[in-house]
């Protein structure tokens, strides 16, 4: 069983004012926040959004059909998971492609697709506190991942 925060409430010289400082017990279940990057109307996310609500996890969603991603972003997620694991090559948007497009064997290739056709893109992409990546919903997997 964990321990419950402590509230310390300092007065000040003035009525109207009082400090509150909460304090957490290394031992506290943390609420974890996650960033999800996705398109909202997937499967896939909408597994991911719903397990987060009954788990109580706190999310922040972009919609990369309807945002896009930024550059330096896919750069970043290319050099920390390895482009192939970020192209979704089982998709319809994938099967749409021609030989050419599909063709790509770098990971400046694989910038330019994603960026062009934002739905090749592996979901979710979620970054948890600490800034590290996942992709893909295993529920065991996203469990120990977020909290």
């Amino acid at each position: 069983m964990s321990t419950p925060p402590t509230i310390q409430v300092a007065a000040a010289d003035s009525a109207l004012f009082a400090m509150i400082r909460v304090l957490v017990p290394e031992t506290f279940p943390r609420i974890a926040m996650v960033k999800i990057y996705g398109i909202k109307n997937c499967d896939t996310m909408k597994k991911a959004f719903a397990w987060c609500e009954s788990n109580g996890i706190r999310y922040e969603f972009h919609d990369y059909k309807k945002l896009g991603v930024p550059r330096e972003r896919l750069v970043q997620w290319c050099r920390t998971l390895g482009w192939k694991t970020l192209i979704n090559t089982k998709g319809p948007t994938w099967r749409k492609l021609t030989p050419e497009q599909q063709a790509v064997t770098t990971q400046s290739q694989a910038v330019a697709l994603m960026m062009e056709h934002s739905s090749v893109i592996r979901r979710p992409v979620v970054e948890n506190d600490a800034g590290q990546f996942l992709v893909g919903f295993d529920p065991t997997v996203f469990d120990s991942f977020v909290r």
